[in-house]
Parts: structure tokens; C-alpha cells; sequence
């Protein structure tokens, strides 16, 4: 973190007659977060907090530099943006790539795809829940951050601690029977995957599913008695009313791998149901904002300034009817219950709530990987249908961990990308992170006494989204960032102000 402030040109007053200046914040690092951010917040001169802006400093530009290439290679080269979850880009990627060859995958191809989606999922929710947040959640926002980490949990919750390992070694290690590798596999393809399920794979992970629903249980257990220790939080952390976006089955069941897009308002009415992957566009625009390299999408019917939607678990479940398992039906009812809001509503909308949503969400995908395990199918060999290009554009969306993830792509007669749009579920929640890292600072940062934790809580308000910078970023066309020359105290001697 550090400060520094505007200096007032010359004006020939005395420097008490001058206006005061203005007193900038800056955490130049969002810590325990996949990616690169930085935040600014302005003070007036009481030291009150008037601004802030959300800076996404990276730029990976994939919608660009893959023109030319192959449709086919998509899914391996895009499953590079990430290393937390390539499996969610070879899934989308995969998917257009089928658009493209106008073919419906064999039955198995799209169990197993969606069974190393669930894999996906547990293990990124393990991630984002027990590595990420846990030590805000269960040392404290105002823990000694030089101890607020993984060893301090491991010191004052080693078992949770030990929890969290075991449950995310098993989506990898159910990813890595799957597809054989368990970063960037080349198992999902264009048409379906590449080998059927190995028997034995199929009955170890049944084998070791019960100790994994145990865990998320477990861990649900120890949230409930934990989240009513952090009322303020829940108060400030992006709770205001935006509309929600995910995907649902045609029952209005939550859906990861398939399904069709969903938007509700902040009542919780359904105002776009069963939106086709194709006509996504009609209902998502996306802006540039000259801060950041990250898009940002919004609900395209009412505009920008009105149009701010979430996506990611707080969405998925403010969208479903249900879950459509068993023990995660059970969990989302009491969610709702305890969160005071009907099964009629149903809209949650504290941001603070991603982490409980984040665990059910996992329960739900344990489950769902039982009931795809227990079907007979998931060990046929007819895994992978053939074609060509048959389509010159192709739309892959997917439940993403962080929420939609979409893929569309254009390509010649020849098959080569003549264009890409990629929009990563952190560049639908970035107009929420912003507004809701402006809300957590004016709730708590004081400029005249600033304290660690205050600041701490600005960076845990953007970690409850989980958000994946590296794959989001791929704004181009302008240039967002502002460049100014700071001297050895801080002080602004300098600015480039944008073209």
C-alpha cells in the first residue's frame, strides 16, 4: 500500500490559500488472487473517502493473436490463458468448435465432459475457499497479516486447513484419471474427448467420493457458525442490487456444463429465460474502461448504467429454482432460510455470500459426479463425433467456477479464425467489483488513521468473487492505464494523461 497526493499548480498564493490536496490510496497489489490488480482510493480533505477505482494491470490478448489458426486448435490454445481452470476454456472452447462442425456429441462425451467439469469445480472452490479466503474467514480480517496465510491457518485450523487440501488433491487427481494430465490435458476435443473412461479410474473415484462429500459437508457446518462473525462485511461487501446471470436446465435447475442462460432482476423476476449460446449477444454488450484492461459486460437491453449484472456461485444460485440434487437442495433451502429470503425471491445479495454459495456449489457438483459415476453409459466407447466445418461461427458457453464463461468464434471456409470473442466470468462481475470496492471503502477506510485491516478488507471483498484476472483480460484498442511519475516520497511529480 501507499499514499501519495496531487500537487496544486502554481497559483502565486500563499501555500495556506491554496486548495489542499488531494490524498491518494493505492494497494498496489490484490493479494491471494489469480492475476494482477491494483487499487486507488481518493480521499477529501477530511480524509474521507470520495472515489475508487479497480485497476486490472495485465494484458493477455488471445482474441487476437489466435486469428489464422485452426478452429480445432481453440480448445488447446485457450486452455493456456489459465493455469487455475484450463478445463473451463477446453470445455467452451470445445463447445464452439462442435458449433463450427455442426455435430451433436455422443451422449458419453458429454457425460465425461461434464464429470471432469465437476472435477473442475471442486477443486478450484477448494482453491478459491480454503487457500484464498479461509484466512480472512477463519483467522479474521484484522489477524496479523503477517500470519494471516496458509501457515497461520495451519497453526490455528490445522484440521480445516487439512480439509481443504485432501478435497482440492481430489477434483486434480479426478481431472488428471480423466484427461491423463491434470494442467492443460489434451483430452477434451472438438467433437466430443479423446478416450473413454477407464474402468478403473470410474471405480476409484467412486471409491473416494464419500470422504469428499464429508469434507464439503464438514466445511459447510463450520461456515454456518462462523458467518454471523462478520456482520459488517455482510452489510458492505458489493451489497447493493444488480440482476444475475446463469446458466439453468429447462426445469429452471441449476446447470454447470449445459444449459441455456438465465437473467434475473434484483426482485428476483425472471426477465430473460432460455437464452440460446447464439443469442447471447442480444442480451450481453460489453465496454471498455479506461482504468483496466478487463472488459465489461453489461445487460445489454437497459445500457450500461443500468445493466450491471453477476455472474458466479451468489448468481447461479439467486437463479436456479434449485440445484437438482439431493443433499445440495437441503443446503441451498437453509441458505435461503438463514439469508431471509423466500424460496419465491431467492435473491441473495451480499457479495460476502460468494463463500457460502462457493460451498454448496461444491456439494452439487460431488453429487452430480455420483449420479454420472453410477451411470452405465459413462463407459461406453462411442466418445467423439467427426466433421468438418459445416458452420462459419460457433458459441461455446459453460458454467466457469467464477461464473459464464463464453466463447464465440468466426472462421473461414478453410477452418482458420478470422475472429474471437472471449467474455470470462470476472469480466461479468467486474462493473459489481468496482462498485462494491467503493462501498467496502467508504464503510471502513479512515485516510486520517488507516488501518491494515481496513485495506485488508478492500482485497477479501474482491477475493469473494475468486476472480481469474489472467483469463479475463483481453481488452484492446486503447490505452487504459495511467502512467505517472512518482518521487522517492510518493509525491506526483509527473502524469501521461490518456490519447
Amino acid at each position: 500500500m501507499t499514499t501519495s497526493k496531487t500537487t496544486p499548480a502554481t497559483t502565486g498564493l500563499a501555500p495556506e490559500a491554496m486548495k489542499p490536496a488531494v490524498k491518494r490510496l493505492t494497494i498496489n497489489h490484490v493479494s491471494r488472487i489469480e492475476g494482477h490488480a491494483k487499487v486507488t482510493i481518493k480521499l477529501d480533505d477530511a480524509g474521507q473517502v470520495t472515489d475508487t477505482q479497480f485497476h486490472v494491470t495485465q494484458i493477455r490478448g488471445f482474441e487476437k493473436f489466435t486469428e489464422g489458426r485452426p478452429y480445432y486448435e481453440m480448445p488447446s490454445i485457450t486452455s493456456r490463458i489459465c493455469g487455475i481452470c484450463p478445463i473451463s476454456h477446453l470445455l467452451a472452447s470445445s463447445k464452439a468448435c462442435d458449433s463450427i462442425m455442426a455435430v451433436r456429441i455422443p451422449e458419453t462425451a458429454a457425460k465425461l465432459r461434464e464429470l471432469v467439469h465437476m472435477a473442475q469445480i471442486v477443486q478450484s472452490h477448494a482453491l478459491s475457499f480454503f487457500y484464498l479466503s479461509a484466512p480472512d474467514l477463519l483467522l479474521g480480517m484484522d489477524f496479523d497479516p503477517a500470519k494471516r496465510n496458509v501457515a497461520g491457518l495451519l497453526a490455528e485450523h490445522p484440521d480445516a486447513l487439512r480439509d481443504g487440501i485432501v478435497l482440492r488433491k481430489f477434483g486434480q487427481q479426478v481431472i488428471e484419471r480423466l484427461a491423463k494430465e491434470r494442467i492443460h490435458p489434451s483430452w477434451t476435443v472438438p467433437g466430443g474427448v479423446n478416450a473413454p473412461l477407464d474402468p478403473a479410474a470410474r471405480e476409484k473415484t467412486l471409491e473416494e467420493l464419500p470422504a469428499a462429500v464429508e469434507i464439503v459437508k464438514r466445511t459447510i457446518a463450520l461456515w454456518k457458525n462462523t458467518l454471523d462473525g462478520f456482520p459488517d462485511e455482510i452489510d458492505s461487501f458489493s451489497n447493493f442490487p444488480t440482476m444475475y446471470c446463469g446458466l439453468v436446465g429447462p426445469d429452471g435447475s441449476l446447470r454447470l456444463y449445459d444449459g441455456k442462460l438465465r437473467f434475473v432482476g434484483s426482485d428476483g423476476e425472471i426477465v430473460a429465460d432460455q437464452v440460446r449460446p447464439d443469442d447471447y449477444a442480444t442480451y450481453i454488450a460489453e465496454a471498455t474502461l479506461p482504468d483496466s484492461y478487463l472488459k465489461a459486460p453489461y445487460y445489454r437491453p437497459v445500457g450500461l448504467a443500468d445493466g450491471i449484472y453477476r455472474v458466479g456461485p451468489l448468481a447461479r444460485l439467486n437463479v436456479a429454482d434449485r440445484c437438482g440434487t439431493p443433499a445440495a437442495d437441503i443446503e441451498l433451502a437453509e441458505y435461503r432460510q438463514r439469508l431471509g429470503v423466500g424460496a419465491a425471491r431467492r435473491i441473495v445479495q451480499s457479495g460476502f455470500h460468494y463463500h457460502y454459495a462457493r460451498l454448496i456449489e461444491a456439494l452439487y457438483a460431488l453429487e452430480r459426479m455420483q449420479e454420472l459415476l453410477d451411470d452405465p453409459a459413462i463407459l461406453s466407447t462411442k466418445v467423439r463425433a467427426h466433421a468438418g466445418v459445416n458452420n462459419l461461427e460457433g458459441v461455446g458457453i459453460i458454467e466457469a467456477p467464477r461464473g459464464t464463461l463464453i466463447h464465440h468464434y468466426k472462421v473461414d471456409d478453410n477452418g482458420a479464425m478470422t475472429w474471437a470473442n472471449l467474455i470470462v466470468a470476472t469480466g461479468h462481475n467486474n462493473l459489481a467489483i468496482g462498485r462494491g470496492i467503493l462501498q467496502v471503502a467508504k464503510r471502513f477506510v479512515d485516510g486520517n488513521k488507516i488501518q491494515e485491516g481496513a485495506l485488508n478488507r478492500i482485497s477479501a471483498l474482491v477475493r469473494a468473487y475468486d476472480p481469474c484476472l489472467s483469463c479475463s483480460t483481453h481488452a484492446m484498442g486503447t490505452v487504459p492505464i495511467l502512467l505517472q511519475l512518482l518521487g522517492p516520497d510518493g509525491e506526483m511529480l509527473d502524469e501521461l494523461p490518456r490519447q
